[in-house]
C-alpha cells in the first residue's frame, strides 16, 4: 500500500479514526503538508469512482462522491458532471464551495451533488467524504422503506448506525431537500433514501467508499434472504454490538478499502493522472 510516511504504532491511528486494531496492521498516513493530504484525498476519490464503475454502481449521469478539502474545509472535491465514473481521474475532479460556486475545474457540478453534499458537509464537520449513487441493489432495497437487519456479520457494520429517509421529494435540486436528508442522516454513517438509493459518510474517503460498497451488498443479501419465503434470523443484540465494534469501526472502513485501492490502481493507473 502507498504509505510513504505513516504514524509509528497504532496510537496516532486511534487518535485519527478511533481504532484499536493490532499494531502490526497498517495505519492511516500523516502528511507533511496540506498539498500532500489534498492529493492523497483526490487519488482515493478518483479510485472510488473507478471502483463504483467496475461494480456497476453508475447510472448515466447520476451519482457522486465528495471529499472535503483539507486546506479549505468549506469546499469539497466532486466528480465532474457528465463524465463517466470510469473516466474520472485526479486532474478532472472539481472543487465546489457550499454555495455551488466552482472554485477549481473546467466542468459543471451536478446540482443534486451540491444540494445533498453541501448540506451534509455543513451539518457534519466530522465528515470528510460522502458517497451517493443509484446502485441497483440499494435502489431496489430503498423501495421497501426498511432498515438493514443484522442478518450477517457484514450488516452489523450498520447496527444502530443508519437511518431511513422516507420522504422522496423528486430529483434533489433544492437546498431544502438536502437539509432534510442531512437531518435524517443525523450522526449516523449511512442512510437509505427511500425510492432513491444509499448514502454513506465517513471521516476518510476510504471508509465512505467502503461503507457504500458493503451496504449495497448487505441490501442484496437481505433481499435474497427475504425472497426465500422463510423468515430470516437476525443476529442477537449482544453479538451484533460486538461485531459492530469491529466491522463497523472507522478503522475497519478505512482498512477494508486498502486492497481495493491497490487493485484498481494496478488495473487502471491512469486514474492518478
Amino acid at each position: 500500500m502507498n504509505a510513504p510516511h505513516v504514524v509509528s504504532g497504532m496510537q496516532a491511528s486511534q487518535d485519527k479514526i478511533g481504532t484499536k486494531a493490532d499494531p502490526s496492521l497498517p495505519t492511516p498516513e500523516i502528511f507533511n503538508s496540506v498539498a500532500d493530504e489534498r492529493i492523497h484525498r483526490k487519488q482515493r476519490l478518483a479510485a472510488g469512482f473507478r471502483l463504483f464503475s467496475k461494480m456497476g454502481f453508475d447510472e448515466g449521469i447520476a451519482g457522486h462522491i465528495t471529499a472535503r478539502d483539507p486546506e479549505f474545509p468549506e469546499t469539497f472535491w466532486v466528480n465532474p458532471f457528465g463524465v463517466h465514473f470510469s473516466q474520472v481521474n485526479v486532474s478532472n475532479l472539481i472543487r465546489v464551495d457550499h454555495h455551488g460556486n466552482i472554485i477549481e475545474g473546467k466542468h459543471p457540478v451536478n446540482a443534486a451533488a451540491f444540494a445533498i453534499h453541501s448540506q451534509i458537509h455543513l451539518a457534519r464537520p466530522d465528515v470528510i467524504a460522502a458517497a451517493h449513487t443509484h446502485s441497483p441493489q440499494g435502489r431496489a432495497f430503498s423501495t421497501l422503506g426498511l432498515p438493514l437487519e443484522t442478518l450477517t456479520q457484514d450488516a452489523c457494520a450498520f447496527y444502530q448506525d443508519h437511518a431511513v429517509y422516507p420522504d422522496y421529494g423528486g430529483v434533489v435540486v433544492e437546498i431544502d431537500e438536502g437539509v432534510r436528508v442531512a437531518k435524517a442522516l443525523g450522526s449516523y454513517k449511512a442512510a437509505i433514501l427511500q425510492n432513491h438509493g444509499l448514502l454513506t459518510v465517513a471521516g476518510t474517503v476510504e471508509a465512505a467508499v467502503w461503507w457504500y460498497i458493503t451496504m449495497e451488498r448487505c441490501c442484496q443479501v437481505q433481499m435474497v434472504a427475504m425472497s426465500t419465503g422463510h423468515q430470516p434470523i437476525p443476529i442477537k443484540k449482544e453479538s451484533a454490538e460486538q461485531a459492530y465494534s469491529i466491522v463497523g469501526s472507522p478503522y475497519a472502513g478505512w482498512f477494508s478499502f486498502q486492497p481495493l485501492y491497490d487493485r484498481i490502481v494496478k488495473e487502471q493507473p491512469d486514474l492518478l493522472n
